[in-house]
């Protein structure tokens, strides 16, 4: 049962591989031979599954399945020496004596074999071939130390899993046929742990099998498969090595034999439990995977992705998610952000697991400020605390300096100009600053440097926008005293001609009074907001005959809209839209001659009414209307106008629902048209 299983299990590991290894190959020699040499412990694998579930299997199918997979390894070692070549004429000559030797070791066992065939007792041929697995395990052993040894010390990370996984397997080779040339028998349970051991190897020639470029594969070994699994083997050996330990105290314990053992292994599950769940000797493990298993610390894949996500993770505040994010990718365990200011300075925008700071702000001629914009580099706080040179750190500022558990300083820099810092604390996995590290950080700072840019651009667009808001508002205002005053100064021309006329005074009472209350609605649009102006009914013929009766006192006369237009009605503040009409109508009349025409109609069009106000006047050309028309403060008047009267008269209109269209030729006049919807009495 036990070989069972442990064949099976090896038979399982090397399909996988051999699976993995297939499909990823590129079309390389060195690659096709690693292909074979998986393909063939498979096919050892599963003959010792048949054997160990009592299956028939000729004899010479075992020695044959063993002479396969042991070529196969020896092969894949002979190809990974150096001067080995894939080229017919290629590699060195102690290359060739290497290649030489293996193929003498793969034929040995063949020959003896036939040995068998020959008349040669059985018991002979089969020590003879115990002789040959042991020489080809010896063989094995010095391949696996002229790979390693002869490989260039800063390439030795490409094969040393694949060495020390072959290393085990003849390793244990040479112990088993030892044995059974010693006592002139095979031991069946070294047999049965053979498929155990070989499976054991199977993840480390995956890991060389990424990290070798010759073989052109792209295998890949995940490091959480790698975290867990390297959890679970420690979690085990340690449960065993604690029921060991229970048991030989019971055993020794005598009358609290039970008790203390029952007491010693909740311990020991209580301890386990602490360190699982412990997350600084998670992140050790984690980094201690990542360094002996991988050839970079780091999946930048998953750490990229996993920061991008992070930062754009909704629902939190921007400069927290920086933080956030930037402390992760090192397993800080506190992240401070700086950002900044107009002032030229940085202030703390967000927090991450630190403590309160007293200092929210740094001046631009501070030390620091100063450090950061001539230095590029990340700033190693550890390493400067821990250096002898006395002078090393004194450009640091004391809050800096009052906190032990701070580690870097990351500037954050967006095209060449610094836009804020971060204050990383100490990793969770005890971090070095290595160059895996640093780039990792300094990638990643630019990416945070572009959220931290956008940041500073929103804040002061939002700025601009209050500006806007406040100087829109105060052209508006200063538009409507404009057109006040306009009004008064005609009343005050024309009094000292008229004064004595009962009708020029009646019509200076009500500009009068039309002013104060124009000036009244001003300020209470002033109080509430030009978008709280309440609604109401207007009768729009009686709303056009008020225009009519205040414009008056302008050249050339308007001529109203024609009878039967009396039942048209709209849902509309009626001071604002008296206003917009007014203004309509006075740059219709400025734009007229004295004695030119300016009419106002009004027409039923469905469900809308369509409201002109028309002029024979200047006109105007096609690219003024396109481009400068409806542009806010770009006025044709000079120093008298202000350049909003229509643009703010198309906003009016558009928040009634309606819309503000102009036809004109120069010389021809103009036709200002309004569409709004009709309520229904």
């Amino acid at each position: 049962m036990i070989a069972l299983v442990s064949y099976l299990l090896a038979s399982l590991a090397f399909l996988v591989l051999t699976v993995l290894l297939g499909t990823a190959w590129r079309g390389r020699l060195k690659g096709l031979i690693a292909v074979i040499a998986a393909a063939a412990a498979l096919a050892w694998a599963l003959v010792g599954l048949a054997r160990a579930a009592d299956l028939a299997t000729p004899g010479w199918l075992l020695v044959v399945s063993e002479l396969v997979r042991n070529g196969g390894w020896l092969l894949l070692l002979v190809s990974a020496l150096p001067g080995v070549s894939t080229r017919p004429a290629g590699g060195s000559s102690g290359a060739h004596l290497w290649l030489g030797l293996t193929v003498a070791a793969i034929v040995l066992p063949g020959l003896i074999l036939m040995l068998g065939w020959v008349g040669i007792p059985a018991p002979m041929v089969q020590e003879g071939l115990w002789v040959a697995w042991l020489l080809q395990s010896i063989f094995g052993l010095l391949l696996v130390e002229q790979v390693y040894r002869n490989r260039r010390a800063d390439r030795r990370w490409e094969i040393k899993h694949l060495c020390l996984g072959l290393g085990v397997v003849f390793a244990f080779d040479l112990f088993v046929w030892s044995d059974a040339l010693l006592l002139h028998r095979l031991e069946p349970t070294f047999w049965a742990a053979r498929g155990m051991v070989s499976a054991l190897i199977v993840p480390l020639i995956g890991v060389s099998a990424a990290r070798n470029p010759s073989w052109s594969l792209e295998a890949h070994v995940s490091r959480d498969v790698a975290f867990h699994s390297a959890t679970l083997l420690a979690a085990g050996v340690y449960l065993m090595a604690m029921a060991a330990a229970g048991y030989y105290v019971r055993l020794l314990g005598g009358g609290w034999g039970v008790f203390l053992q029952t007491t010693f292994l909740v311990a020991a599950g209580i301890v386990l439990l602490t360190l699982l769940f412990s997350g600084g000797l998670r992140a050790r493990l984690r980094l201690l995977v990542a360094q002996h298993f991988f050839s970079f610390k780091y999946d930048y894949r998953k750490e990229w992705l996993r920061f991008t996500a992070a930062l754009a993770a909704p629902g939190e505040d921007a400069p927290l998610a920086v933080a956030r994010a930037l402390a992760a990718l090192v397993e800080s365990r506190s992240c401070m952000l700086w950002v900044k200011e107009n002032d030229g300075g940085c202030g703390l925008a967000a927090s991450w697991g630190s403590e309160a700071l007293a200092v929210r702000s740094l001046a631009e001629t501070d030390s620091l400020m100063t450090r950061l914009d001539q230095a590029e580099d990340i700033i190693d706080l550890q390493e400067l605390r821990t250096t002898s040179d006395p002078g090393s750190g004194r450009w640091l500022p004391d809050w800096i300096l009052s906190i032990s558990d701070l580690w870097l300083i990351l500037p954050l820099r967006f095209r060449g100009r610094l836009c804020g810092f971060a204050v990383l604390g100490a990793s969770l996995a005890r971090r070095h600053l290595g160059w895996e590290e640093r780039a990792l950080l300094q990638t990643a700072s630019c990416q945070a440097a572009s959220y931290v840019s956008l940041l500073i651009s929103e804040q002061a667009l939002a700025r601009a926008r209050q500006f806007e808001a406040v100087h829109r508002t105060s052209a508006y205002v200063a538009h409507d005293l404009k057109n006040l005053l306009a009004q008064q100064s005609l009343i005050l021309s024309n009094a000292g001609r008229h004064r004595q006329n009962p009708e020029f005074l009646d019509d200076v009472i009500k500009t009068v009074e039309s002013s104060v209350e124009r000036m009244q609605r001003l300020m209470l649009r002033l109080r509430q907001g030009e978008d709280d102006a309440p609604r109401a009914e207007v009768a729009l013929k009686d709303l056009v005959d008020e225009v009519i009766a205040l414009s008056r006192t302008r050249e050339p006369q308007v001529q109203g809209p024609a009878s039967g237009t009396d039942t048209l009605h709209l849902s509309a503040n009626r001071d604002r839209l008296r206003d917009v009409l007014l203004h309509l109508v006075q740059n219709a009349q400025e734009a007229t001659c004295p004695d030119g025409l300016v009419r106002i109609e009004l027409q039923r069009d469905g469900g809308d009414v369509l409201l002109s106000i028309e002029d024979d006047g200047v006109g105007m050309s096609p690219e003024f209307m396109r481009e400068r028309l409806f542009r806010p403060f770009d006025s044709t008047k000079g120093l008298s106008g202000m350049g909003i009267g229509a643009f703010e008269s198309r906003e009016v209109i558009r928040q009634l629902g309606g819309e503000l269209s102009v036809d004109s030729q120069p010389q021809q006049g103009s036709r200002f048209q309004i569409r709004l919807p009709l309520v229904t009495v």
